[in-house]
């Protein structure tokens, strides 16, 4: 399913983390590279174009040697949400961090036919469309 993501990386003092991350590697769970900002120290950008090329995103960019993961940092903004949604390592983890004044709304029951949806990070003013809920959510990794 076609769904544009932009992600964004920031990883103080790691640039040998991310470093095979801006290579091509048929091996992960994920398609795609990250390339380093110029205007950034410490920041890489990777655009997604399918939902199916970033399934595993999160799950390895957790599993990298961090020089320091408590300042590691994950913007992303999928096509239909209002602003960037954040991650950070939490036990391990990463995971999202509440934006204030936004919510993340899920779509209707999830089918194993497709890849696991993300769902929508709106602001909080913006109504519920029909079939979709804060509550409702797929149990299998988005990213």
């Amino acid at each position: 399913m076609t769904r544009i993501a932009q992600v964004l990386v920031l990883a103080p003092w790691d640039e040998e983390a991310m470093a095979p991350l801006c290579r091509p590697d048929a091996s992960r769970s994920w398609y795609g590279c990250f390339v380093p900002l110029p205007t950034f120290t410490e920041a890489w950008v990777a655009e997604f174009d399918r939902m199916g090329q970033r399934t595993g995103l999160l799950r390895h960019l957790e599993s990298l040697p961090w020089k320091a993961p408590e300042s590691v940092q994950v913007l992303i903004h999928d096509e239909e949400d209002d602003c960037f949604g954040l991650w950070m390592p939490r036990d391990g983890r990463l995971t999202e961090i509440p934006v204030p004044g936004h919510r993340r709304l899920h779509p209707l029951a999830p089918s194993t036919e497709f890849v696991p949806a993300p769902g929508l990070l709106w602001r909080a003013a913006t109504p519920v469309p029909a079939g979709f809920s804060e509550e409702r959510r797929d149990p299998r990794p988005a990213w």
